[in-house]
């Protein structure tokens, strides 16, 4: 997997398997990028991202060629901009609720008039190295745009959001869009319906269908509604899922 080519691959509709990383450490994007999944994003949303360390981490996924995501806070241009020119490959935006929001996420995520300051300076731009052309044309081609839709405002407008110029995938949010529903579950009626719902939008026009999954075994269920991008648990999860079964296992022995 190539830095470039994970836009192509989403457009492409290829199964693509993630995480959130929850640590902001440069360690675990060396140890992971091992890992066999396609991609990484780092979740600056609800885990301690500050501008520092994204930085780093972003450095060392660009150091590696490997593709890292981030999750912004919010859809606000500079927070977008700051993880664009430290070298993400591309944004989950959260709470795309309206197809105004998602022409406003979209211009900010791309170059053009009132969309991303320009500056070859960057990281992602080489540090002055590499002239103007040849960025905005790497641009048009690698960066990655995902809506994320967890209300139910967005439910209702995801035909209009998706067919917006410059979003390429939408990524349904379970939890969010259960708990704006009204329900502390995720097995509830409009969560599957929101899935169908998104799906149709996605394959009209064209686009990604992304979510989160709690393990691939929940993924088959996932791909009847058209999901092929699955960003699967987190390393909190994995590493207390390591260290409980071996805990349990040595603790079986004094019980033996």
């Amino acid at each position: 997997m190539s830095v470039s080519s994970l836009r192509q691959r989403v457009l492409a509709g290829e199964i693509l398997a993630g995480t959130f990383l929850k640590t902001p450490a440069y360690e675990l994007i060396e140890v992971l990028s091992r890992s066999g999944l396609d991609f990484i994003c780092l979740d600056a949303e609800h885990a301690p991202f500050d501008r520092a360390r994204m930085d780093c981490c972003l450095a060392m996924g660009r150091a590696l060629g490997f593709p890292l995501l981030v999750r912004v806070p919010s859809g606000r241009p500079e927070l977008m901009l700051a993880a664009l020119d430290s070298g993400a490959v591309g944004l989950v935006v959260p709470h795309v609720d309206s197809v105004e929001k998602a022409r406003e996420v979209s211009r900010a995520a791309r170059f053009g008039q009132g969309g991303r300051g320009y500056a070859g300076s960057t990281r992602w731009g080489g540090y002055s190295s590499r002239a103007m052309q040849d960025l905005l044309a790497q641009s048009a081609q690698e960066t990655l745009l995902i809506a994320q839709i967890e209300e139910p405002s967005g439910i209702e407008a995801v035909s209009e959001i998706a067919a917006v110029e410059g979003i390429d995938a939408l990524f349904l949010g379970p939890a969010d869009l259960s708990v704006a529903y009204g329900h502390d579950r995720l097995d509830n009626p409009d969560l599957a319906s929101g899935y169908t719902r998104v799906g149709a939008a996605c394959r009209q026009a064209g686009k990604g269908y992304a979510t989160w999954i709690p393990s691939p075994e929940e993924a088959a269920a996932r791909r009847d509604d058209g999901v092929h991008i699955f960003f699967t648990g987190s390393e909190h999860g994995w590493m207390l899922d390591g260290a409980r079964a071996a805990g349990e296992a040595l603790h079986a022995l004094q019980r033996g």
